[in-house]
């Protein structure tokens, strides 16, 4: 069974930056597309940023295009989001996301992680 830990997430300052981390485990990591979304209080739950298995395929949403940055690290099974000149509108839940495909991932992905919070104070 597939597993999705993230790690990272705290409290930053407005403009500050911050790292969230994301190990798979059970399943072979660099077969897996990965992703992270977010949702913040009150709102559904919205697509970040997307890798394909071998580092290509990268696709970010509008909201973080240059401030945000995914890589991954196919010998560590471990994906990143690399979070620049934060805002108080990027206060939310990250959750990391696996599928086989970037297509799918970036809508319905097969597997979960349980969510890291990540808070911009202003």
């Amino acid at each position: 069974q597939v597993q999705l830990v993230e790690s990272g997430g705290g409290l930053v300052q407005a403009g500050g930056s911050l790292r969230l981390s994301c190990v798979v485990s059970g399943g072979t990591f660099s077969s897996y597309a990965m992703g992270w979304f977010r949702q913040a209080p009150g709102k559904e739950r919205e697509f970040v940023a997307a890798i394909g298995w071998s580092g290509g395929s990268i696709n970010y949403a509008d909201s973080v295009k240059g401030r945000f940055t995914i890589s991954r690290n196919n010998a560590k099974n471990t994906v990143y989001l690399q979070m620049s000149s934060l805002k108080s509108e990027d206060t939310a839940v990250y959750y990391c996301a696996a599928d086989k495909t970037v297509v799918v991932l970036t809508t319905t992905p097969a597997y979960w992680g349980q969510g890291t919070q990540v808070t911009v104070s202003s």
